[in-house]
């Protein structure tokens, strides 16, 4: 060996030596992992299959049928010249059908699916995993939270899912997508949880979702949301895409959700969010800084309706949510999502900062909206504007019926039939009629009352979305 190429090893030695030292010295510690859960350790682990998971899971997520009637009209109705020689009348109705999945929680055979996919059906169809199929008849549907839970019956029990604690997840956490997508068959993907508390998604108001990478398509509505110990975490619900497929951002409603839902349903009533008679904003970081918060995080109270539960707990304008029953309140709509999954019968504990800085802890009875005064709903009829129009009193439960404020009180338009004279007259569902002809209305019976008076003329003040229009009718 010559003397240069000696003296070129032993300078490499050295190199390694002391990069080995420092290497050594700056070596990463371990991430602490939670007991009971663990990341692939080795080629084998990483070969491990989802078979036995698929295997114990995939025969209680089953395909749905929905098929609604749908009236076809002709392209010349309306049109005198034309309908002399086409017709113009409604042409013989066609029934249109709509595929989703759903999941079936209870061994007796109730099934939760999303309320868009049987929306307006008139006849509803289920097929399990093994090609059994049954008529289902709804339980309970919500279009604001886009839940829907059917029955089928059968003389022997179904394989059911075990509701996950959807509190417990957590970004990282591998999950599995079944469902039908596109209708080609069951089909089972797999991903992580991207994110949680995913808001404005989709067609429902709960503004709370699991977004998972896990493939969901067209189809795949409705299906099931598995974590790795077997239990449903969600129902997939939404998917975010530009071209109609899987871009990997797909949502799913939270488990603990769909267990308020089910509870609801097997009670025998409604769905209902508890009462608490406030409005909220989200917490700007202007806001957030004026009020000493190291981050614009909570839900700001906007009003508080006096004599609600909101009011007699001690919760007052110009305050912020910062947590719910020890859970952290990010925005109005997280705080809507705790309220939902709350339930009534106990009180909520509430975090909240004031004003002055102040921190202080209120307790908050949880209850069912009322309904005063009594909805009194009226459809009114004769020679009219408002013929056409069904009315109601504006009470929280009747408000939060409608989908809106709880803070609204008047008459309100609950629904108008088309091509009504109060349709013509430009009236809306939601809309308060204010006054009447200058004078202030006061009740759905009131209302009727002096549109049947005979009159004319007529002076109609509409509050819609927080503006007064003004209709005159000569």
């Amino acid at each position: 060996m010559s003397k240069l190429m000696a003296m070129t090893l032993s300078a490499c030695v050295a190199w390694s030596a002391a990069f080995g030292v420092a290497h050594a010295q700056s070596a990463p510690v371990p991430l602490p992992i939670e007991p009971g859960r663990s990341v692939p350790g080795s080629v084998a682990e990483i070969k491990l299959s989802f078979a036995p998971l698929v295997k114990a899971t995939a025969s209680s997520v089953v395909n749905v049928y929905a098929a609604r009637r749908v009236e076809r009209r002709s392209p010349f109705a309306g049109d005198p010249f034309f309908e002399q020689f086409f017709g113009g009348g409604a042409r013989r109705p066609r029934m249109e059908s709509s595929l989703g999945s759903g999941v079936v929680v209870d061994p007796a055979g109730l099934i939760v699916t999303n309320n868009h996919v049987i929306e307006n059906a008139e006849e509803i169809r289920v097929a399990l995993a093994d090609g059994r199929e049954f008529d289902a008849k709804v339980l309970q549907r919500d279009a604001r939270v886009d839940l829907a839970v059917l029955k089928v019956e059968a003389d022997e029990p179904f394989d059911s899912v075990a509701l996950a604690d959807s509190d417990r997840t957590e970004i990282g956490d591998l999950v599995l997508a079944i469902g039908n997508p596109f209708g080609i068959g069951q089909t089972v993907t797999n991903g992580i949880v991207s994110a949680l508390a995913r808001t404005h998604i989709g067609s429902n108001d709960v503004g709370y979702f699991i977004q998972t990478d896990a493939a969901i398509n067209p189809g795949n509505s409705g299906g099931a949301l598995i974590d790795m110990r077997g239990q449903l975490v969600g129902v997939n619900t939404a998917i975010f895409s530009r071209s109609g497929g899987s871009n990997g951002i797909g949502f799913a409603i939270p488990s603990n959700l769909v267990r308020a839902f089910i509870d609801a349903s097997r009670a025998g009533h409604p769905f209902e969010r508890p009462f608490i008679g406030a409005t909220f904003l989200p917490l700007t970081s202007d806001i957030a800084n004026a009020m000493g918060l190291d981050r614009p995080t909570g839900a700001l109270v906007q009003a508080v309706v006096s004599g609600a539960p909101a009011d007699e707990a001690g919760l007052r304008e110009g305050d912020v949510v910062l947590s719910i029953n020890g859970f952290a309140v990010e925005n109005p709509d997280s705080l809507g999502y705790r309220l939902a999954t709350a339930g009534f019968g106990k009180p909520a504990v509430l975090k909240v900062r004031a004003l002055d800085g102040q921190e202080e802890e209120l307790t908050l009875p949880l209850m069912p909206a009322p309904e005063d005064p009594p909805r009194d709903q009226r459809q009114l009829g004769g020679s009219t504007p408002f013929t056409g129009a069904t009315i109601v009193n504006l009470s929280p439960r009747m408000a939060d019926e409608l989908e809106m404020p709880q803070s609204k009180t008047g008459v309100a338009i609950a629904s108008v039939e088309p091509g009504s004279p109060a349709m013509r007259l430009g009236l809306r569902p939601k809309d308060v009629i204010v006054a009447l002809n200058d004078r202030e209305v006061t009740s759905s019976a009131d209302l009727e009352r002096r549109a049947s008076d005979g009159r004319r003329g007529w002076e109609v003040e509409v509050d819609r979305d927080g503006q007064r229009l003004v209709q005159t009718i000569r």
